[in-house]
């Protein structure tokens, strides 16, 4: 039988995982147990719940209650689900609802680099991406475009951070994933220390004289390869891409000397996907 419960009292603290909690108090690094996420729209929570993940509470327009979030409430079990018009609830999170539906989650224990990669060829590693957008888009071309798993250094954003998880479109339940270190002291020696001893080859995208095209024969005949992207402004450090078996460039035209980060990863991962 659906819980549903109609909002009265903004201040309510059963709402604030959707109106005052930051994302960092989300994640809650103290107890991580009790940590939170949460998903938007009916496609996301949907292969939020495909995955396993465990379903908190529910907040949807009215309207969808008997609509598109039916399907989503008949899953849900007796979780509560909080209701009210479409401008109350904007109001309430200060943005509009996309598709009319949030889900607060549980998050997960995660896997070690060690499990996400066992038996991988490809993957990608992610060095300190600030930009949620990015994180997802990027999240979301690994999952299209044949990477077996996706590492994040420990200075990258959370891929479960609401807005990598919309842009990501669900991907991110989808695609292995795990951090590579807990600290920034972690990375990047003793990060591709761990990845050579799981017998990766790594391959820094970098603009450089000394790079590689993205499709060079020896790149692309690796075994097993990490392709390791870097953050928004200034790319790899340089300790990274000096400590890479490899550096590898995107040829280009018009005088264009870079790619967004996203759009980059996307180029190389199909182009070196394993064949």
């Amino acid at each position: 039988m659906p819980n549903i419960i109609e909002i009265t009292d903004f201040s309510a603290p059963v709402l604030d995982v959707y109106a005052r909690l930051t994302e960092a108090q989300l994640r809650s690094k103290q107890h991580p147990a009790a940590g939170l996420f949460v998903a938007e729209s009916p496609k996301v929570i949907g292969h939020a719940l495909d995955a396993g993940y465990q379903p908190v509470s529910l907040l949807m327009e009215r309207k969808h209650i008997t609509g598109q979030g039916a399907g989503i409430i008949a899953r849900c079990g007796e979780v509560p689900v909080y209701t009210a018009d479409s401008a109350l609830l904007a109001q309430l999170t200060g943005y509009a609802l996309t598709r009319g539906i949030l889900c607060a989650m549980r998050r997960p224990v995660l896997p070690t680099a060690a499990q996400v990669c066992a038996g991988a060829n490809r993957i990608a590693v992610l060095e300190g991406i600030v930009d949620p957008t990015n994180v997802g888009a990027i999240l979301r071309s690994a999952a299209a475009l044949h990477l077996d798993a996706v590492l994040l250094t420990p200075t990258c954003c959370d891929p479960l951070h609401r807005r990598a998880v919309r842009v990501s479109m669900g991907t991110v339940f989808q695609i292995p994933w795990a951090r590579i270190g807990q600290t920034a002291a972690d990375w990047p020696a003793a990060g591709l220390a761990q990845l050579r001893a799981m017998g990766f080859k790594t391959a820094a995208l970098a603009l450089d004289s000394r790079a590689v095209s993205v499709d060079d024969p020896a790149l692309m005949a690796e075994e097993k390869l990490a392709l390791v992207l870097g953050t928004e402004g200034d790319g790899l450090a340089p300790a990274t891409i000096a400590a890479c078996d490899y550096t590898v460039m995107i040829p280009m035209s018009h005088g264009v000397d870079s790619l967004n980060v996203a759009a980059a990863g996307a180029v190389a991962f199909w182009q070196l996907r394993k064949r």
